[in-house]
């Protein structure tokens, strides 16, 4: 098993994560274990969806009622700045 050394760590941090251990039984150690276990699982299941997953997620918060309208066969004109 690997060792991680985390120095300069805020008192505050340290003291939140004193109560968190507490909280949820365990020692301090375990629950960074737990906390650094978990952001990595997250990650790692987030980045495994595809872009068009990802951005039909976004869309879904936000709760359109309308399909979005197909681009292919269209032709794409460029933004004019005033020139």
């Amino acid at each position: 098993m690997a060792q991680l050394v985390v120095r300069n760590l805020e008192e505050g941090v340290k003291t939140k994560l004193q109560r968190r251990a507490r909280r949820n039984g365990h020692s301090m150690e375990e629950e960074a274990r737990d906390i650094l276990r978990n952001a990595v699982k997250q990650e790692e299941e987030s980045s495994s969806k595809g872009l068009g997953t990802e951005i039909s997620a976004l869309f879904a918060k936000i709760g359109l009622n309308s399909d979005i309208p197909e681009l292919r066969g269209r032709e794409i004109t460029p933004v004019s700045f005033g020139e």
